[in-house]
C-alpha cells in the first residue's frame, strides 16, 4: 500500500521524515498533478458548452414554445410582429372550412397552412345575429389596431362590395364566427357545436356552405395534444415557474439541509426516527397531491390543471395521461418504502452509532457546515445560465414558409385583390443540428452538476482525513484551515482527476439511458413483447444495467477520498479505495450500510419537501391565469424535487463523506500497522469503528474510558456540587460517593495548574486531552503518589462500607479504580484476575 498517509496528508510525519515536526504544517510532498488530459478536456467541453448556449440565444426565442405563428410567420404576444402583436396571443384560425379540410385524409392542406390571426380572446358567436372576425387592418382599411381590437376584430361594414362578395365566400378580408370556441393553451379550439342563428344569417346573406362535422374541432385538439406540442408546454412551464424553482428548488432545500446538518450535531439520537417517519409522511402528502392533480381525489381533474376558464379539453389529453402516470408510480414507491421502513426499524440504532462518527467530525471541523454554501452558490449560477439557455436552445429554428400544393385564395390588402399564390403558411424549422446541441446542452448539465458534486466531495474528504491523520496536533487549526488547505490542494493538484471521475459517472448514466431508450422501443415490437426470451433478456440487462451504475457511483465516490487522501490520480485512487473495501467488506458493511439508508432518506426528504412545496405554490391563481398560466403542474414539481435532491446531496455529502473517510483512513491505518492497529487504536475516533479492527482489550478499554473523561468529570463536578446543597454538614455527602481514582486525583491536580498557564482557556476537553497526554507520559515512579492516595482512599470507602448490608458499591468502586489505571503499564495490572477482565470486557462491548 506504500508509505504511511500521514506524511501524505496532515502533521503526522512518518519515520523517514525525521526532521519534519508538527510545526510543519499540512505536508503536500509526493503531490503533482493528475490527469491532465481530463483538465483539458473539461476546459474545452465549457467552450463547447457556451458556445453552444451562444447559438441558442442568437437563433432561439422562448415564446416559441408557448404561442403559435400566424398566416404572415409572426409570433402571437411578440411585440417585434407586423403589426405589434404584443397584447394578441391567443391563435385564431379563421377559415372554418380550411381547419376541416386539413382533418381530411389524403388531404393537400395541413392544419399549419390554415389562415391563422393572433387575437386577445376566443371570439364567440352573436346571440341575435352574425359577428365577422377580420384579418390585421391594412391597405384601404384606415384602421389602427387598437380601433380594431376595440370593434372585437370586426370591420365589415367598411368593407367595398367586392371585398363583401370575396368574404362570402370565405376568401377574406372578413370571416364569419359561426363555432363557439375556448382558449386552450393560447390556441382556440373550435366547439364543433355550430350555432343556429349566426348559421342562418349567413345562409341568407349568401355565403357558402360550412363544413358542421366534428373533424373541425379534432383536428385542433389533435394539433394541440401532439408530441412536440407537449413537449414545448412543458419547457415553457419551467420559464414561467421559474420563481418556483428559486424558492422550492433553491431556498427551502437550503434552509432544510443547513438545519438538518445542525440537528445532526446536536441532536444525533432521534435524527433517524425523525428522518425515516418525516419522509413516510412526505411521500404520502406528495403522492395525495398527484391523485388531486390527476382527479382521482376531487371532483373535477380539468380544472386543477388548466384552470376554471378552460372547460372544454378531452380527458384523454396527454397532461392527464402523465400525471395518472406519475400517481401510480408515487403509489408504488410509497408502499415500498412503507414496507421498507417498518423492517429496517432494528436497524436505526446501528445508524446512530454510525451518525455519531460525522456528528463528532462536525463539531471538530465546525467549517464544513457552511462550506457546502459555496459549491451552492456556484451551481446555482450555473442552473440559471444553464435553464436560460435550455429555452432557447429549445425554441431555436428558423420561421419558414411551408412547401404546400394547395388551391386556395385569400384577399390580400396591400394588393387589394384576392391572392392565390401565397396560401402556404410559416412553421418553425428545425435541423438536425439542433437536435444534438440540445442533447449536448442537457449531457452537459449532467456533467458539470457531478463534477461540481465531486469537487465538493474531495474537498470534504480531504478536511476529515486532515482531522483524522493529524493526531491532535494540530487542534487550533482544524476548525478552518483544514477546509481552505483541502480547497487549495483540489484546485492545485486534483482537478483533472475529479473530471474523470464525474465524466466516468455521467458517461455510464447516459448510456444506461440510451440503452433503456432502446429497450422501450423493443417492447413496442411484437416478438420482444411477446417473446419470453426476449422479456428475459430485457430485465436481466436492466437489472445489469443498474448495477454497473450502482458499482461505477460508489468506485468513484470512494475514489474521491483516496484523491484527498493520497493524491493519485483517479484509476490508482479508485484502485487503492476498491482494495481497501474488498479487504475490509464485512467490516465497512457492517457499521455503513445502514448509515447509507439513512442518508438517502435524509436526501429524499428535503427533495420531497420541495416537491410538495412547489406543487402548493403551483396551485395558486398567479400559475391559473394571464401569461403565467403553465399548462401543467408535472415538469416544474419534478424539477424542484431534481434541485432539491442535488442542494440535499451538496449538504449531506459533508455527513456521508465524513463517515466513509474516517472508515476508509481507520482501514489503511490498520493495514499499514500490519493488523495490530495499536496506533489506529490510539486515534480520537467513535467507538462504533473500534469493533472494526483486532485492538487489544487495553487499546478498547483505554479509548472508551478517554472518550468518557468529559463526561465523567462534568458529573463528578455535578454531584459534588448537588452534596454541597443538600447536607450542610457535608457528612451525608461523603458517606456514598466512591474514592477517586489515581487518574482522577492526578487531573484535580493538573487542571489547577492548567488553568493557572490558560486563564482565558474554558473548553473542559481541552483540559482532559491534555491531562490524559501528560499522564500517558508520566513514569511509574511519577505515578507513584497518585496511586497509593487512591489505594488509600478506597481502603477507606471498604472500611466504611462493611457496615452496610448492601456492599455492590464497594465492588463498583473497586472496578473503578482498576479501570481507571494505565492499561498500557502492565506492572500496575498484575493483581487483575481473570474475572474482573472479563466482567470489563462486557461492560466495553454494551458501550460499543
Amino acid at each position: 500500500m506504500g508509505g504511511p498517509l500521514g506524511a501524505i496528508i496532515g502533521r503526522y510525519p512518518s519515520a523517514g521524515d525525521g526532521d519534519q515536526g508538527p510545526a510543519a504544517g499540512v505536508i503536500t510532498h509526493d503531490r503533482k498533478c493528475r490527469d491532465l488530459p481530463f483538465l483539458l478536456l473539461l476546459a474545452a467541453f465549457w467552450v463547447a458548452m457556451i458556445l453552444n448556449s451562444s447559438f441558442g440565444f442568437n437563433q432561439g426565442n422562448p415564446l416559441r414554445l408557448t404561442y403559435g405563428l400566424d398566416y404572415k410567420g409572426n409570433i402571437c404576444g411578440s411585440r417585434h410582429g407586423d403589426p405589434d402583436l404584443r397584447e394578441l396571443d391567443v391563435r385564431y384560425w379563421i377559415n372554418p372550412n380550411q381547419v376541416y379540410q386539413s382533418g381530411l385524409k389524403g388531404s393537400q392542406i395541413n392544419l399549419p397552412d390554415a389562415k391563422a390571426i393572433c387575437l386577445m380572446e376566443c371570439p364567440l358567436p352573436a346571440e341575435d345575429g352574425l359577428n365577422f372576425v377580420c384579418d390585421y387592418p391594412e391597405g384601404d382599411i384606415r384602421l389602427s389596431v387598437d380601433d380594431w381590437i376595440d370593434r372585437d376584430y370586426d370591420y365589415f361594414e367598411y368593407l367595398t362590395p367586392h371585398m363583401r362578395n370575396s368574404s362570402l365566400q370565405l376568401q377574406g378580408p372578413c370571416y364569419p364566427v359561426i363555432f363557439p370556441s375556448v382558449n386552450v393553451y393560447w390556441s382556440c379550439q373550435f366547439i364543433a357545436r355550430p350555432s343556429n342563428v349566426s348559421l342562418k344569417h349567413w345562409q341568407q346573406m349568401g355565403g357558402v356552405s360550412i363544413d358542421e362535422n366534428m373533424l373541425i374541432d379534432k383536428t385542433i385538439h389533435n394539433a394541440i395534444n401532439s408530441k412536440s406540442a407537449v413537449l414545448k408546454r412543458y419547457v415553457a412551464d419551467i420559464g414561467k415557474s421559474w420563481p418556483v424553482l428559486i424558492v422550492c428548488g433553491g431556498l427551502l432545500p437550503l434552509f432544510l439541509s443547513v438545519i438538518w446538518l445542525l440537528m445532526i450535531r446536536y441532536f444525533v439520537a432521534g435524527m433517524p426516527w425523525i428522518t425515516v417517519v418525516l419522509f413516510n409522511v412526505l411521500l404520502i402528502s406528495v403522492t395525495m397531491f398527484f391523485y388531486i392533480k390527476a382527479g382521482w381525489i376531487g371532483s373535477d381533474p380539468l380544472t386543477v390543471v388548466i384552470g376554471e376558464s378552460d372547460p372544454y379539453v378531452s380527458i384523454g389529453g396527454r397532461e392527464i395521461n402523465h400525471l395518472h402516470v406519475a400517481a401510480v408510480l408515487m403509489t408504488i414507491i410509497m408502499i415500498i418504502a412503507f414496507l421498507t421502513s417498518i423492517a429496517i426499524v432494528r436497524r436505526i440504532l446501528i445508524a446512530k452509532s454510525v451518525l455519531k462518527v460525522a456528528a463528532k467530525v462536525i463539531g471538530e471541523v465546525q467549517a464544513l457546515i457552511i462550506f457546502p454554501t459555496m459549491p451552492y452558490f456556484i451551481l446555482a449560477i450555473f442552473y440559471v445560465f444553464w435553464f436560460s439557455a435550455t429555452l432557447h436552445l429549445f425554441s431555436s429554428g428558423q420561421v419558414l414558409r411551408n412547401e404546400c400544393n394547395t388551391d386556395c385564395c385569400s384577399y390580400d390588402l396591400k394588393l387589394g385583390k384576392v391572392n392565390c399564390d401565397n396560401c402556404c403558411g410559416y412553421s418553425v424549422h428545425y435541423t438536425h443540428h439542433i437536435g444534438i446541441a440540445i442533447l449536448f446542452h442537457l449531457f452537459g448539465c449532467y456533467w458539470a452538476t457531478q463534477f461540481f458534486l465531486a469537487c465538493s466531495s474531495t474537498v470534504i474528504a480531504g478536511s476529515v482525513a486532515s482531522y483524522y491523520w493529524a493526531r491532535g496536533e494540530i487542534s487550533h487549526d482544524i476548525p478552518f484551515r483544514t477546509v481552505i488547505s483541502s480547497v487549495k490542494r483540489l484546485l492545485r493538484y486534483s482537478l483533472g482527476s475529479v473530471a474523470l471521475g464525474s465524466l466516468t459517472v455521467s458517461i455510464v448514466e447516459w448510456v444506461r439511458f440510451i440503452l433503456e431508450s432502446v429497450r422501450r422501443r423493443l417492447k413496442l415490437v411484437d416478438y420482444a413483447r411477446e417473446s419470453c426470451f426476449g422479456k428475459t433478456l430485457s430485465s436481466s440487462s436492466q437489472c445489469c444495467l443498474g448495477c454497473v451504475d450502482w458499482t461505477i457511483r460508489s468506485v468513484s465516490r470512494n475514489g474521491y477520498i483516496m484523491i484527498a487522501i493520497t493524491g493519485k490520480g483517479f484509476c490508482k485512487a479508485s484502485v487503492l479505495a476498491t482494495g481497501l473495501i474488498m479487504n475490509n467488506i464485512l467490516r465497512i458493511g457492517k457499521v455503513n450500510v445502514i448509515g447509507d439508508v439513512i442518508l438517502l432518506l435524509g436526501k429524499l426528504c428535503v427533495s420531497l419537501m420541495s416537491a410538495l412545496f412547489a406543487f402548493l405554490m403551483l396551485d395558486t391563481h398567479r400559475y391559473k391565469s394571464a401569461h403565467n398560466k403553465i399548462s401543467s403542474p408535472l415538469v416544474p414539481v419534478l424539477v424542484s424535487w431534481a434541485l432539491g435532491y442535488v442542494v440535499a446531496k451538496l449538504f449531506f455529502a459533508v455527513v456521508e463523506m465524513s463517515i466513509e473517510t474516517i472508515i476508509l483512513s481507520f482501514c489503511q491505518d490498520a493495514e499499514e500497522h500490519e493488523g495490530n492497529a495499536r496506533e489506529a487504536c490510539g486515534k480520537s475516533v467513535s467507538v462504533v469503528l473500534i469493533d472494526m479492527h483486532n485492538c487489544s482489550l487495553d487499546d478498547k478499554i483505554r479509548i472508551s474510558l478517554e472518550a468518557q473523561v468529559v463526561e465523567q468529570a462534568v458529573e463528578v463536578a455535578s454531584k459534588k456540587k448537588s452534596g454541597k446543597n443538600n447536607n450542610k454538614n457535608g457528612e451525608g455527602a461523603e458517606k456514598g460517593k466512591r474514592p477517586p481514582t489515581a487518574f482522577f486525583l492526578f487531573m484535580s491536580d493538573f487542571r489547577k495548574e492548567y488553568k493557572a498557564e490558560h486563564p482565558d482557556n474554558k473548553s473542559v476537553s481541552v483540559v482532559a486531552k491534555e491531562g490524559g497526554e501528560k499522564w500517558k507520559s508520566m513514569s511509574d515512579e511519577d505515578k507513584k503518589p497518585y496511586f497509593d492516595k487512591a489505594a488509600e482512599l478506597k481502603a477507606e470507602y471498604h472500611n466504611g462500607e462493611r457496615s452496610d448490608e448492601n456492599n455492590v458499591g464497594g465492588n463498583a468502586g473497586e472496578q473503578e479504580v482498576d479501570r481507571s489505571a494505565p492499561l498500557t503499564d502492565e506492572d500496575a495490572q498484575e493483581d487483575e484476575d481473570g474475572a474482573e477482565e472479563e466482567e470489563e470486557k462486557n461492560e466495553l462491548d454494551d458501550d460499543i
